[in-house]
């Protein structure tokens, strides 16, 4: 089985509505997830989606469940759920982001040993993380 490549919630978004926000490293991982089926996320994800979209945060011409299931459809994308080992690994120590959301899903990277496309800075410098962007 190939390796998983994990897409930040951010990612997914600029992926649907603005993919020239995409970095050149980030476009060509995912443009190889697609052609592989490797491209993944985490649930939580789909509630930051849903969150920003009933927030006005986020194009509202669309509902939250069409808008999450074209992702998946379009990108073929897998939605890896927050196991125990998961939300156990994103209390660890080595975390420099307080936002809840973004430790799951970089936990889910480390833990799925794979890497994440995301342009977050505070991500990048997760020592057990590896980061595409």
């Amino acid at each position: 089985m190939q390796t998983q490549i994990i897409c930040d919630t951010h990612i997914l978004i600029f992926w649907q509505d603005d993919p020239k926000r995409l970095s050149n490293a980030a476009q060509a991982a995912i443009e190889t997830g697609l052609n592989d089926k490797t491209l993944a996320c985490s649930d939580i994800s789909f509630w930051e989606i849903a969150m920003l979209i009933h927030s006005g945060r986020l194009r509202n011409d669309i509902s939250p469940v069409q808008y999450m299931a074209d992702l998946c459809l379009a990108l073929s994308l897998t939605v890896l759920p927050i196991t125990p080992e998961i939300a156990s690994l994103s209390q660890g120590n080595f975390f420099y982001h307080n936002d809840p959301a973004d430790r799951l899903i970089a936990a889910t990277a480390i833990h799925h040993n794979a890497p994440l496309i995301t342009a977050d800075k505070k991500l990048k410098k997760l020592e057990p993380l590896t980061v595409i962007w």
